[in-house]
C-alpha cells in the first residue's frame, strides 16, 4: 500500500491497494464527521475539506437551486449522500441533485444503485486534487452530468458512452449559458453571500426574459411569411 499527501488548503491523503471491505469499514467508522472518502478500483482518497472548498460548494449548490427555482424545474437535493457501486467505486459528492429521476428516489431513506438511479447532477469543487479520478468514479456510478469548479474554470461534463465529454450545454438546464456562472463564483470570497445569490438570480431572470424575447421574435417573423396553400 502506498500513500501520497497533497498540499493544503485541503488536507488530502491518497492510498492505493485498498480493498472494498476496508473502504466500507472506514465509512462506518467515520460516520457523519467532516471527512470525505472517494474509492475507485482499489484507490482511496481521504479529504478534509477546507473553508475555501466548502464556500464554493455551498455557493455553487445554491446557484443550482436558484436555477431550478427560476426555470420551474423540480429538483431533489441530496447533498453529500454516499453512493456506491460495490467492489468498484464509491463517492460522496460535494452536492448532488435528482432532476429527471426524482420520482424514483423521493422519500427513500437509502439509495441502492443496484436498484435506484444515480443523481442526475453532481457538483464538485476541485481546488487542489485531480478531477480525472473523480470523473472515473462518477462514470462508474453512471452520473449523467458533473460540474467541476477548480477556482478558475467551471467544466460541464456529460456522460456519453461511459466517458465524460466536456461541453458548454448542461443537460439539467440546457436553455441557459451555464459557464457564465464563473463570473459570480469569482465574487464568492469578497461579496456578501445573500447579495451574491440575489445578483445571480437577477442574471438568471434576465436570461430567461432574453430567451423568451428571442422566441417571441422568431414566432412573429414566421407569421410574416405568406402561407402556402396546399396543391391538390
Amino acid at each position: 500500500m502506498t500513500a501520497q499527501t497533497l498540499a493544503p488548503p485541503e488536507q488530502i491523503v491518497e492510498l492505493s491497494g485498498i480493498s472494498w471491505q476496508t473502504y466500507e469499514t472506514l465509512l462506518a467508522e467515520i460516520g457523519d464527521r467532516q471527512i470525505r472518502l472517494t474509492y475507485n478500483r482499489g484507490n482511496l482518497k481521504i479529504m478534509v475539506p477546507s473553508p475555501e472548498h466548502e464556500r464554493f460548494k455551498e455557493v455553487l449548490g445554491r446557484f443550482v437551486e436558484t436555477l431550478a427555482e427560476e426555470l420551474d424545474v423540480r429538483i431533489e437535493p441530496l447533498g453529500s449522500t454516499t453512493f456506491k457501486r460495490p467492489e468498484l467505486s464509491g463517492a460522496e459528492p460535494g452536492k448532488c441533485f435528482y432532476i429527471q429521476n426524482i420520482s424514483a428516489v423521493k422519500g427513500k431513506k437509502r439509495i441502492d444503485l443496484t436498484q435506484d438511479p444515480p443523481p442526475d447532477l453532481v457538483v464538485e469543487i476541485d481546488i487542489t486534487s485531480r478531477s480525472e479520478n473523480s470523473l472515473q468514479v462518477y462514470a462508474d456510478l453512471g452520473v449523467p452530468e458533473v460540474w467541476i469548479y477548480n477556482g478558475l474554470q467551471l467544466r460541464i461534463n456529460r456522460l456519453e458512452n461511459g466517458e465524460y465529454v466536456e461541453g458548454e450545454i448542461s443537460l439539467a438546464f440546457p436553455s441557459l449559458r451555464i459557464l457564465e456562472i464563473v463570473r459570480f463564483l469569482e465574487q464568492a470570497e469578497t461579496m456578501n453571500y445573500l447579495e451574491l445569490v440575489k445578483a445571480f438570480r437577477n442574471w438568471v431572470k434576465s436570461q430567461i426574459q432574453q430567451n423568451q424575447g428571442v422566441a417571441d421574435q422568431i414566432k412573429q417573423n414566421l407569421q410574416l411569411y405568406p402561407q402556402k396553400k396546399a396543391v391538390l
